[in-house]
């Protein structure tokens, strides 16, 4: 089973991207468990079409410890198995334990058994590697593959070389390794070239450019992903696209973070500031 981690600089649009990607792995036939590991609880939402489902913290806290995995996990499109981590009370406490106890409880429940014959296991994790708790599914080697959903601008650029930082910091120990980046755009100019040249000098690849299309938004209005909603679709074919070469991809590195002057240098030569 490959277990995948998708981190990025919050707002970036890694739930998103994640959802379509395994509905298109889904289309194929893959068997996958998505584990939502974000507080907002939103990391299988278009999968479940819309379903609010009740988080594993939220199930602990109401029904104690005798928890069966149907109560933890719900079925979606594809079929794909979901699960969504949770968090504490807003104002208390750490989110990033609800990850640290899905995960662990995912675990003792069987959830990755080989009877369920899983082929994949994402994790959709929030934010930057600022917290041991959202660095958890990489330090324990959890997650063996990160992607990082990035795009053309600094903020989002500066959160993925952060992101390298912590797989480098944890590639011995947990044996993870850097799968490529996933440039989601947002317009900026040059902004393909630039993730390439990027992801040339962190020594990964830009595994796939996907285009800024009105089609994902509409599809999340209707609380579906693009590839269920449309499938038809220009956007939904980006979406298997990246599915196909993630099915393929074999590229694992220890990535090679840069300093913030060659990063800034990077967003001067192509014209950004």
């Amino acid at each position: 089973m490959r277990k995948i981690a998708i981190y990025g600089k919050g707002g970036i649009g890694k739930s998103t991207t994640t959802q379509n990607t395994v509905a298109g792995l889904a289309e194929m036939g893959k068997k996958i468990m998505v584990v939502g590991c974000d507080p907002k609880a939103d990391s299988t939402r278009l999968l479940l079409g819309g379903l609010a489902q009740k988080t594993v913290l939220d199930t602990l806290r109401e029904e104690g410890e005798d928890v069966d995995l149907d109560d933890i996990i719900k079925e979606g499109f594809g079929p794909t198995r979901c699960v969504e981590s949770g968090g504490p009370e807003p104002g208390v406490g750490c989110a990033g334990r609800g990850i640290i106890t899905s995960i662990n409880l995912l675990e003792q429940l069987g959830a990755y058994d080989d009877e369920h014959e899983l082929e994949y296991a994402f994790y959709d994790v929030l934010g930057d590697v600022v917290c041991g708790g959202f660095a958890m599914p990489m330090r324990e080697g959890k997650a063996k593959e990160i992607y990082i959903v990035v795009s053309g601008e600094m903020m989002a650029m500066y959160a993925a070389n952060n992101i390298c930082k912590g797989i480098v910091k944890f590639a011995d120990a947990g044996g993870v390794r850097l799968a490529g980046l996933i440039c989601n755009s947002r317009q900026v100019d040059n902004e393909e070239e630039m993730i390439k040249e990027f992801a040339k000098k962190l020594g990964t690849q830009m595994i796939h450019f996907v285009p800024r299309d009105k089609m994902v938004q509409k599809a999340e209005i209707n609380r579906q992903t693009v590839i269920e909603y449309n499938p038809q679709h220009v956007q939904a074919g980006e979406y298997r696209t990246l599915a196909k070469k993630m099915d393929a991809n074999e590229m694992l590195v220890v990535p090679k973070p840069m300093e913030m002057e060659v990063l800034e240098k990077l967003l001067v030569d192509f014209g950004i500031v």
